[in-house]
């Protein structure tokens, strides 16, 4: 008997390598996506960081004073004192879009998450015991359960920015609890703010320029405008953009190179920040846009919607 045997044609083949690529490899802060309809790691083979407890260094900011501001004009530094203790949350909400040429739009968001944390100031920066972090995700809500008892922490420079993350996931958390958690930290970490290294005044604007680690790495430019302030009280407005280092994105596991056609990301926001506490105490941002990729063998066009919010609050 001969069985007659159909195979893919070499575009809609390097098409579902690229969507399976895409799906695990694409990231927006250094932690991979899943696919809307499977939540977290487990399902779309995401992994994470690693087992225990990891530190994962943050490319430093190169810190510009634009315009001074009024006076009176001083010093903005940290003024906590070790063992000071803020209770704070964490929201997070990651939205990605996409779509290969002509086929269905697919949606990669990741599940919002509002994490409350204890947030305690020792000599090697902050240390940050999580409570029950909640999602409107069944699945992913299920898994998070396992992860109560989880410490992360933040090392700070004496500028205020933060130069390394530390994840020490619970010992039974899964890879779906651990890789969201993961994205969630990733984000706060590249929505902080570095003060300048000069006296300055309200009014006062500076920028600060950053690298973002990932499947693409990014140039990131925040403008920091001092709106106000009482006493040690900030409140400061946030603007956003973000463009790629390089033409190309090197995708992951060997699987070629996709051109970089257009990549429009901006957002901006407002935070409050506390001289003596060592988080923002209130306030949001919201960067999104749009990317489009393009394969050079096959011509494949990939097109990305993305959005993501990041909030703190009492």
């Amino acid at each position: 008997m001969t069985v007659l045997c159909s195979f893919p044609t070499p575009r809609l083949a390097r098409s579902r390598v690229l969507m399976v690529v895409l799906a695990v490899g694409l990231t927006a802060f250094g932690s991979g996506c899943g696919d809307g309809g499977d939540s977290g790691a487990e399902a779309d083979g995401t992994e994470p960081l690693g087992i225990g407890e990891v530190t994962v260094p943050i490319a430093a900011a190169v810190v510009t004073t634009v315009d001074p501001g009024e006076e009176p004009r001083s010093m903005l530094r940290p003024s906590y004192y070790d063992g000071t203790i803020q209770a704070v949350t964490l929201r997070t909400d990651h939205r990605i879009q996409q779509q290969i040429d002509s086929q269905q739009v697919r949606d990669f968001s990741s599940p919002a998450l509002t994490i409350p944390m204890t947030a305690t100031t020792d000599a090697d920066g902050v240390e940050l015991a999580l409570g029950s972090v909640t999602t409107s995700d069944p699945a992913l809500s299920e898994a998070l359960t396992a992860a109560d008892g989880t410490h992360a922490g933040f090392e700070m420079s004496e500028l205020g920015g933060i130069t390394a993350l530390r994840l020490a996931p619970a010992p039974d958390t899964s890879n779906s609890a651990r890789a969201a958690l993961e994205q969630a930290f990733y984000q706060a970490v590249y929505r902080s703010i570095t003060f300048p290294d000069e006296p300055v005044g309200v009014g006062a604007v500076w920028r600060v320029q950053q690298t973002v680690g990932g499947g693409v790495d990014l140039d990131q430019i925040t403008t920091a405008t001092l709106v106000a302030r009482d006493g040690g009280r900030l409140s400061i407005r946030l603007d956003v953009t973000q463009t790629p280092k390089s033409s190309i994105w090197d995708l992951p596991n060997e699987a070629g190179i996709l051109d970089i056609e257009d990549y429009a990301m901006q957002g901006s926001g407002d935070i409050t920040v506390d001289l003596g506490l060592p988080l923002p105490v209130a306030g949001s941002i919201s960067i999104g846009g749009h990317q489009f990729y393009r394969d050079p063998r096959t011509s494949t066009v990939l097109r990305q919607v993305i959005e993501t919010k990041v909030s703190w609050g009492g």
